[in-house]
């Protein structure tokens, strides 16, 4: 499987991916400007949770990439318009505009970032996805794919005819510009929703109980609780943890597996398959610690998510002797990387 860094190298493998777009909003909600269309700088630095000078470093090291993906800066009376027809209020002489595919791009370009690279591990999981897994050739994953395929059609004829319709009509219409405007906003959000519908589609019919789990964070986010959970005792399993049993569900009493470590040490796990926007908090862990040092006594406590944990929540873990595997550390203990604790 490639890894996410791969995409900071190769901008022909950054292209093979620009119009899986709805990522974005898989692993943190975008907000955009009024057109439903674009963001602005400062917008762009908030996603990312970076510094607007860290997004207009990087706009500058590779303007032709992000120009050709759609980046454009507005001044005079294009932005006079733009301002009056979306209701945005500024003073700037200028206005940076980035539609969502731009976005990506910067997520694919972006180091010092941990949502654009939650961003690229979630895309390349994706494509794996998508790559790797047999179509199940059942009656049911036929009209899956009917549907898929009326999708991709509606899509296609969205994006192809009704989108650049209104455009045309939009530069030659004054009375009902802004209407205008509004409509074809309306169109392009149905067109991302039939895209993400497709994706999901076609991430339904690759979910199998025999997937591959080495390194695929998108074939986890895809599991029931209860199927995370046998997937976590498998991992202990595999790095020799004995005596391994999935308490998980109603009266568990706050943990999902018990058992012992390589050495018998006695072992408690809380797990949480949470979306990857999602954070563990401080009361999350603090619900833990009652549980695994107080009714298990356990040894060694692990708290397992499949999303990040707050900065106060993994201070309170490492000062109670709990261990916050989070989404990062996951997919590496699950593309063969032991944890440390368990060693």
């Amino acid at each position: 499987m490639i890894n996410e860094s791969a995409l900071l190298e190769s901008k022909s493998l950054r292209d093979s991916v620009l119009e899986r777009t709805d990522v974005l909003d898989r692993v943190k909600a975008l907000s955009l400007l009024p057109d439903g269309m674009h963001v602005t700088t400062a917008m762009v630095a908030a996603y990312f949770e970076v510094s607007r000078k860290a997004i207009e470093s990087l706009v500058l090291d590779h303007r032709d990439e992000l120009v050709a993906n759609g980046y454009r800066v507005l001044a005079g009376t294009e932005l006079t318009s733009f301002k009056e027809v979306s209701g945005i209020q500024s003073r700037s002489r200028s206005l940076a505009l980035y539609p969502r595919r731009a976005v990506l791009n910067i997520a694919m370009l972006l180091r010092d970032s941990e949502v654009a690279r939650q961003v690229r591990v979630y895309l390349l999981d994706m494509e794996y996805l998508a790559r790797t897994q047999p179509v199940d050739n059942s009656v049911h994953s036929d009209v899956v794919s009917l549907d898929d395929r009326i999708d991709q059609r509606i899509t296609h004829i969205l994006g192809k005819t009704v989108v650049p319709m209104f455009n045309a009509l939009i530069e030659t219409s004054g009375e009902h510009r802004k209407e205008l405007i509004a409509l074809r906003a309306g169109v392009q959000r149905i067109e991302r929703r039939l895209h993400q519908h497709h994706e999901r589609l076609k991430r339904l019919e690759g979910v199998r109980d025999d997937r591959p789990t080495v390194g695929v964070m998108a074939a986890m986010d895809a599991m029931n609780g209860r199927t995370f959970e046998s997937h976590m005792a498998k991992l202990l399993s595999r790095d020799g943890c004995t005596d391994i049993v999935v308490v998980g569900g109603h009266g568990d009493r706050g943990v999902d597996i018990i058992g012992r470590t390589a050495d018998g040490r006695r072992l408690v796990a809380q797990c949480k398959r949470f979306a990857p926007y999602l954070k563990i908090t401080s009361p999350d862990v603090q619900k833990f610690i009652g549980s695994a040092k107080v009714l298990y006594n356990a040894e060694v406590a692990l708290f397992v998510a499949t999303c990040p944990f707050t900065p106060d929540a993994l201070q309170l873990a490492a000062e109670t002797g709990i261990t916050a595997v989070h989404r990062g550390m996951l997919e590496e203990w699950s593309a063969g990387e032991p944890l440390k604790i368990l060693e």
